[in-house]
C-alpha cells in the first residue's frame, strides 16, 4: 500500500521543527538580577556577580551592604548598576583581606550608580578588559587622607577603550582615578580630591583627560611613563577644559612609591612622556607649580625605557597664582622661589628632553643636564613664549558607539 503524504502537511512538519530547533540554539534572553542590602551581603552579590549571563544587569538597589572580603566579576557584557552613588553603598570597612573592593576581569562591562567606601586595596579595579566604562559611581577612603588606605580609588589597567565619566574619588594613598598600561582612553566629568595624585595617566596610549575638577589632591593631574613594564612609552595625551586647584593636601603616599616624590602643591605634572598637550584648562592657587614637565630622576636599568619628555605642548591655559610655597619634595624649591621674588614661575620645566613648546609666560627652565642631574646644578632661567603660531588641537580620542549609548 503506498502512502503518499501531501506536500503542505510536509511542509509545516519541517516548518515546526525549524522553529524548534530555532529555540534550543537561541540565547536565553537577558535578564535583570536584583539583590538588595541587609544581611549576607557577601554572598548574596558574589552568587549574583558568579550566575550573571552576557547581556544581564546585576541590579543593587539602595541601601548599605558590608562585606567581609573582596568581589570580582569576570563574565562579559554585564552591567552592575546601583540605585545612585548616594543610596547603594558597598562598604568594605570589615574586608579581611588585602585586596580590591570590587575586581573586573571582563570585557563589555559597564559599573554605574554605586559607591565603593574603605577598600582595604583598591576601589575598583579592571585588569585586561576591553570597553570598560566607570559611570556616576563614587569612591572614597571615610577617614579622610591616609597612607594605610587603598592605592588606587578607579583602577583600569592593562584594558583598552576606557571611559571614566562623572566619578567621584577621594582618600586615595595613589592615585584617585588611575588609568595604567591602556589604550583608547577617556576621563571626563569627574572629580578627584583629596588623594595623592588626583588623576594619572601611566604608561598609556591615546588618552583625553578633560572637563574634570582635580583639587585638594596633592598633584592635580599627572601623566607619567615608567621603567620595567610590559607596556612603555606613553603617548598621545591630551589634558584639557580642566580645572585644577588648590592641590594642597601634604603627601601622605606610602615611602618608595613613585608618587612620594609629587611635590604638595602641584596642578599638572607631566614626566617622560611623549606627544602631550596640556591646552583650555584653568591653573590656580597651586602652591609649587601650575604645570610642571619633567624626567625621570631615579636610576634605572631597562635599555627600552626613555627618561625624558618629548614633544609636550603647552597653550592657551588659564595660570592663576603658583609657586609660593614649593613642597619639600622639591629641594632647593623654597630658595629658588626666593631668588624669584618669593614665587616660582606657574609653568616649570626641568630643562632635559625635546620638542618642548610653552606658549605660557611666565615660564622657567631647570636648565639641567639630565633628568638625574644634582639639583644643585640647575640653570635657571626665563623662557621666552614659544612663537605665536597657530598650535594645531590633537585628534580627539573615540570610543565604540555602544559604550556612550550604553550611558545615555
Amino acid at each position: 500500500m503506498n502512502l503518499i503524504t501531501p506536500r503542505p502537511l510536509i511542509r509545516g512538519l519541517m516548518l515546526v521543527a525549524l522553529l524548534g530547533s530555532a529555540s534550543l540554539a537561541a540565547p536565553l534572553a537577558a535578564k535583570t538580577i536584583t539583590v538588595t542590602a541587609g544581611g549576607n551581603a557577601q554572598e548574596k552579590v558574589q552568587t549574583a556577580l558568579i550566575d550573571a549571563q552576557p547581556g544581564d544587569v546585576v541590579e543593587l538597589a539602595a541601601g548599605r551592604y558590608e562585606f567581609t572580603d573582596g568581589l570580582s566579576l569576570d563574565v562579559d557584557k554585564v552591567t552592575v548598576r546601583g540605585a545612585g552613588a548616594d543610596k547603594t553603598i558597598l562598604s568594605f570597612k570589615g574586608q579581611k583581606g588585602s585586596g580590591e573592593g570590587l575586581l573586573v576581569t571582563s570585557d563589555d562591562v559597564l559599573l554605574r550608580d554605586f559607591a565603593v567606601e574603605d577598600s582595604k586595596g583598591d576601589g575598583i579595579k579592571a585588569k585586561g578588559s576591553t570597553n570598560i566604562t566607570f559611570y556616576k559611581l563614587a569612591v572614597t577612603w571615610t577617614g579622610g587622607p591616609k597612607e594605610t588606605n587603598g592605592a588606587y580609588g578607579v583602577y583600569p589597567v592593562s584594558s583598552t577603550n576606557v571611559l571614566v565619566d562623572s566619578v567621584t574619588v577621594s582618600g586615595a594613598s595613589d592615585a584617585g582615578i588611575y588609568v595604567g598600561q591602556s589604550k583608547n582612553i577617556i576621563v571626563r566629568n569627574s572629580t578627584a580630591h583629596y588623594n595623592v595624585a588626583g588623576i594619572e595617566i601611566e604608561n598609556s596610549y591615546d588618552a583625553d583627560v578633560h572637563n574634570n575638577v582635580a583639587t585638594h589632591n596633592t598633584g592635580g593631574i599627572l601623566v607619567f611613563d615608567l621603567p620595567n613594564l610590559p607596556q612603555m612609552g606613553g603617548r598621545n595625551i591630551n589634558v584639557f577644559a580642566n580645572k585644577i586647584s588648590n592641590n594642597d593636601t601634604p603627601n601622605f603616599a606610602p615611602k618608595g612609591n613613585i608618587v612620594a616624590t609629587v611635590p604638595n602643591g602641584t596642578g599638572v605634572l607631566i614626566m617622560a612622556n611623549e606627544n602631550v598637550h596640556i591646552f583650555d584648562n584653568e591653573i590656580s592657587d597651586n602652591a609649587t607649580t601650575n604645570i610642571l614637565i619633567a624626567g625621570y630622576r631615579a636610576p634605572f636599568e631597562d635599555k627600552n625605557y626613555n627618561p625624558v619628555s618629548r614633544n609636550v605642548v603647552v597653550y592657551n591655559n588659564k595660570l592663576g597664582r603658583a609657586g609660593w610655597a614649593p613642597g619639600p619634595q622639591f629641594p632647593g624649591g623654597a630658595e629658588l622661589a626666593s631668588a624669584f621674588g618669593g614665587q616660582l614661575p606657574p609653568v616649570i620645566w626641568d630643562g632635559t628632553g625635546s620638542g618642548i613648546h610653552i606658549h605660557e609666560s611666565p615660564a622657567l627652565s631647570l636648565g639641567l643636564a639630565s633628568p638625574s642631574a644634582d639639583l644643585s646644578t640647575i640653570k635657571p632661567q626665563p623662557i621666552a613664549p614659544a612663537g605665536a603660531v597657530d598650535v594645531v588641537k590633537p585628534t580627539r580620542i573615540t570610543l565604540p558607539q555602544a559604550m556612550e549609548d550604553a550611558i545615555k
